[in-house]
């Protein structure tokens, strides 16, 4: 595959249009009447276009392959019966067909007057599909207070997107109808920018290099897919015969921001508290090489955060802020060239280099020292090539890209060291120093290939379509290679280390080389594993004019993703995706359309990744497997070396009176091989059975109004009903726990008793299987399953107006909707025994009701005012259970006793441990009596402000200074849900029933901040 498409990058020039759109105009009849015959010009000064088309038999006419820069004016030519018509300028977005609808006068009522009022030229409505979408211009983003010129804390502002609770700090931060926003698929000109491994953006575009915004919620065309959820496609810019630019500096001051006893959130999701400041700088610049022919533009952007961390010892007398820095590095450059009136290409490349650091301390305070600091590293790279051939009807585009990713979650200050827990005499930790003690480093590379074709005739317009995304996988994970130690320290030895007075110079080398050893681990596998994952797609579509005012969509797409295999030979060659839809224009500036789609979702390569990394293939292990597909656990064709792996494994001893070998002289891991066969709590096996690709059906019905040239209504009503999602199954379950006994009886079943009652009983670290004692087998074992369901129910009212010949414009955004799902994510397990059906719930993401509001008012020349409002009922609680109210009981009723004898309590009421997953997702157990996500959370409520002044110079005033400032949370509410989020640090989880009314603020949304900034344009 690599060779194919190296070839392919070779035989294609690197060039590419990706951003590329089309416009299809219907000219009327002042009756409404299709007017055949007519010439119709589209003209696009800024990179001196002009092209002319003659409308058909239904009045229609279509201009392809269209590049997005600058915009377009159509006009329909004067005959003997019609005067022309011109229409507002029309922007395009990369990969989507507007429509126009000019209605044309008689010659001969302008000539004699007649007081006839015609319809207006209709820019905005969609009339060509049902695609549920939403989109903002960068004008309109500009305008909008974002913190720090992210994209992506704007998305928000559209519907049906709100900002997200996520299942790690770096999760993706917006879901698209409630669902899990690592399914979201991110697109930059409609080619692939998604980071492979777990979701989200690979680069993180900044809005310098934004031209539209566009996020597609419900039944797109067949040319879009890889999701059964949304898309959020991002158009990006380009020069034009004017040389435009800007440079600007921006900056939160972080002494200005009201005071919140929580921490908060950088850029990249990762909680920051004290002494936080942002400094941003950056230049865009774009223009014409060759006028009329070849343009280029060229952004960069750069972000440094500082932030305070506390470093607090108070057994080695230390206590000292320790700073750490943030950096994000943004470069993007892209070049169009016209080869001739048919024929155009460019190229694109889009660079990022972001580092989080993590220096020392922790937000309130902590042990770890500097020599212990790691940086999080995401460095991404895009470079793309497509080529637009147009010839009369018939337009050819072909893409190609190759992407590169790199996320070191832990890029260690001293990659070579052990890592090293100091104790003190009494046992408490002093200090963590030397590596971070992990390892997870991720690096892709993918290749996408697409080529497309579109092809009009008669009342019909073919769209058809080939892709190949492929990405080779690698990632090294695991323990510390370099050893991890635990050591304790005498008095003496404790007392000369706080005399030498290190502070936060203290590093491994300072620790006593005669200290006692208590604990030494390895990482049994030190070396990278992965795969390639190829999804290949296919699709044709036909948009068909069935009548003057009906278009019909009909499409067809088919993928096929190669990790469907899972631990099978054989995939999911099923997903056909039928797409079906239509518009009927009411009047020339209203529509009804509606649609039903079906939508495939790839698979998370991080499914086959936890998979293989905590999987095991000793002979030991494939003797507990081989026993469950004698039990009918697994089926009995599982093949046992494609369901195991040789995973990651950390390996060592333990012995608290000192073991046999000095400090940092522990044994290599080779002498620890023979532990790949210990007992462990938690193994994964890849599917016996193979992965079914979730998938999505999708149902609207819409209504749009195009109220005034520049107001537009519309209303949307959409259907969601997903099957196929992923989530994890014990096949070493424990039997169901009656949770009636715990709410009447205050007792949680000890986990001797549950382990008793496992398919495979468990018998404190070993298992009987055939009458023999066997010590390598896993307590719980766990695969990912494709059979999670979930139901969306919406109701989207949108009115927008832009700014005329007023002062103001605004858009008004109202969102009822309820998601209901018996999963959340691909860790989530099911509360107990894998009873799913009990696990159905509102989604994490749910909101009854989302208030969505922004106005622009305009006092005087070069001044805006901007309010954005942002109103939500709250998000769903989990309730979990009071550890100290449920007394462990063993299987005869009495009291487990700790060594004391007294009697130990438990939030774990059927036993069944903790799993991988719950760091993640939080703890299965419910309050007994509450379903899951039972009780709510009160509403949020945001507004936000921004001012800017622009001061002209010149005759032209194009050029100048732009003053703006921003206010993110006016009147400083504090919210509690509404926010993007981390669930297991969210205010979702709580202890207790939900008519204890106990409400435990663990954090809230940003307070008021301040953003200032200063850009000069020309």
């Amino acid at each position: 595959m690599r060779h194919l498409l190296l070839i392919l990058g070779y035989l294609i020039p690197m060039a590419t249009a990706f951003a590329q759109g089309a416009i299809e105009v219907t000219v009327l009849n002042p009756k409404l009447e299709p007017v055949p015959d007519v010439q119709v010009t589209a003209t696009n000064e800024a990179i001196g276009f002009s092209a002319t088309r003659t409308t058909n038999s239904k009045g229609i006419a279509t201009f392809s392959g269209l590049n997005t820069a600058g915009n377009y004016t159509i006009l329909s030519a004067e005959n003997d019966t019609y005067t022309l018509v011109s229409s507002e300028p029309v922007v395009l977005r990369s990969n989507f067909k507007r429509t126009v609808t000019l209605v044309v006068p008689f010659k001969r009522e302008v000539d004699l007057q007649s007081v006839t009022v015609y319809a207006p030229s209709t820019t905005r409505i969609n009339m060509y599909n049902a695609e549920v979408s939403s989109e903002m211009r960068i004008a309109e983003i500009s305008e909008l207070p974002v913190e720090g010129r992210d994209v992506s804390r704007m998305l928000y502002r559209l519907p049906n997107v709100t900002q997200a609770t996520g299942f790690f700090p770096e999760a993706p931060n917006v879901s698209i109808n409630g669902a899990n926003p690592l399914f979201n698929n991110y697109l930059i000109d409609g080619l692939d920018n998604n980071e492979q491994f777990l979701g989200g953006s690979r680069f993180n575009i900044p809005i310098g290099f934004v031209q539209n915004v566009s996020v597609l919620t419900n039944n797109y065309s067949a040319e879009f897919g890889n999701t059964g959820n949304g898309i959020i496609n991002i158009t990006s810019r380009s020069g034009s015969n004017e040389l435009q630019g800007e440079a600007f500096f921006l900056t939160r001051p972080g002494f200005l921001d009201a005071s919140s006893p929580y921490a908060q959130r950088d850029l990249s999701g990762n909680q920051v508290k004290d002494g936080f400041q942002r400094y941003q700088a950056g230049f865009g610049v774009g223009g014409p090489i060759f006028r009329d022919k070849t343009f280029y533009f060229l952004n960069y952007e750069h972000t440094t955060d500082l932030k305070d961390n506390i470093l607090r010892s108070p057994a080695l007398g230390v206590n000292e802020t320790v700073r750490g820095k943030n950096y994000f590095n943004y470069l993007s450059g892209k070049i169009d060239h016209y080869w001739g009136d048919r024929f155009h290409s460019a190229v694109r490349a889009n660079v990022g280099i972001v580092g989080i650091g993590r220096q020392a301390g922790g937000l309130t305070g902590g042990l770890n020292f500097p020599s212990a600091a790691s940086d999080q590293v995401r460095n991404s790279l895009n470079l793309a090539s497509t080529n637009v051939y147009t010839s009369g009807n018939l337009t050819l585009e072909t893409n190609l890209q190759y992407a590169r990713f790199r996320w070191d979650y832990a890029q260690p200050e001293n990659p070579t060291s052990p890592d090293v827990t100091v104790l003190g005499p009494t046992g408490e930790t002093a200090a963590v120093l030397g590596h971070p003690g992990y390892a997870f480093e991720s690096l892709q590379h993918t290749w996408q290939a697409q080529q497309k074709a579109t092809w009009s005739r008669g009342i019909h317009s073919f769209k058809a379509g080939a892709e190949v995304l492929s990405t080779d996988h690698a990632l090294f994970g695991g323990g510390n290679p370099n050893g991890s130690y635990t050591v304790q320290l005498t008095q003496a030895q404790l007392g000369n280390l706080r005399t030498a007075n290190l502070g936060a110079g203290l590093s491994i080398s300072d620790i006593p080389s005669d200290v006692l050893v208590t604990n030494y681990a390895v990482e049994l596998r030190p070396t990278s594993f992965g795969k390639r994952q190829n999804i290949y797609t296919l699709y044709l579509e036909d948009q068909l004019q069935a009548t003057e005012r009906l278009n019909l969509n009909l499409g067809l797409r088919y993928d096929y993703d190669n990790l469907s295999q899972g631990g099978n030979d054989k995939g999911d060659y099923n997903n056909l995706a039928p797409r079906f839809s239509f518009n009927y224009q009411l009047t020339p500036n209203s529509t009804i359309r509606g649609g039903f789609g079906l939508f495939y979702d790839k698979i998370l390569y991080t499914v086959y990744s936890d998979a293989l990394q905590q999987n095991n293939n000793s002979e030991v292990f494939k003797e507990q497997l081989a026993y469950f597909v004698e039990q009918g656990v697994l089926p009995a064709d599982t093949d046992l070396d494609r369901v195991t792996f040789n995973g990651n494994l950390t390996v060592g001893q333990s012995n608290n009176a000192g073991l046999p070998y000095r400090y940092l002289q522990g044994p290599p891991a080779e002498s620890f091989a023979e532990q790949r066969n210990l007992f462990s709590n938690e193994r994964r096996i890849l599917n016996p059975n193979g992965y079914d690709n979730p998938y999505t059906q999708q149902f609207s019905l819409g209504y749009q109004l195009q109220m005034a040239t520049h107001k537009l209504f519309y209303v949307d009503l959409v259907y969601n009903r997903g099957r196929n999602l992923f989530r994890t199954v014990n096949l070493n379950a424990p039997a169901a726990w009656d949770y009636s006994r715990s709410q009447e009886e205050g007792i949680a079943r000890s986990s001797t008793w549950a382990d008793e009652t496992r398919p495979l009983s468990i018998f404190g670290n070993y298992a009987i299987i055939d009458g023999e004692r066997v010590e390598g087998v896993a307590r719980n074992l766990v695969m990912t399953e494709s059979e999670g369901e979930s139901n969306y129910y919406a109701a989207s009212f949108n009115l927008q107006k832009d700014k005329a010949d007023d002062k103001f414009s605004y858009r008004l955004i109202y969102t009822l909707s309820y998601l209901e799902n018996n999963t959340e994510d691909i860790n989530f397990r099911a509360m107990d025994a894998n009873n799913f059906e009990a696990e159905w719930g509102p989604s994490i993401n749910d909101r009854r009701h989302v208030i969505n509001a922004i106005y622009n008012y305009y006092p005087v020349q070069n001044l805006t005012l901007t309010v954005a409002a942002l109103l939500q009922s709250g998000q769903p609680i989990n309730r979990i259970p009071d550890a100290s109210q449920y007394m462990i009981v063993g299987r005869d009723g009495n009291p487990v006793l700790n060594a004391n004898g007294n009697p130990i309590f438990t939030n774990d009421l059927n036993g069944d441990g903790s799993a991988f997953g719950d760091a993640y997702v939080g703890n299965s157990d419910r309050q007994p009596g509450e379903e899951r996500n039972s009780d709510r959370l009160p509403w949020s409520n945001t507004f936000d402000a921004s001012v800017q002044y622009f001061i002209p110079f010149g005759a032209g005033k194009s050029n100048g200074l732009e003053f703006r400032a921003d206010v993110l949370n006016l009147f400083n509410a504090e919210n509690l849900s509404g926010y993007s989020n981390n669930a297991t640090q969210s205010n979702q989880i709580q202890v207790g029933p939900a008519s204890s009314g106990v409400l435990v603020r663990r954090n809230a949304a940003p307070p008021r901040q301040f953003q200032f900034g200063l850009r000069y344009v020309f």
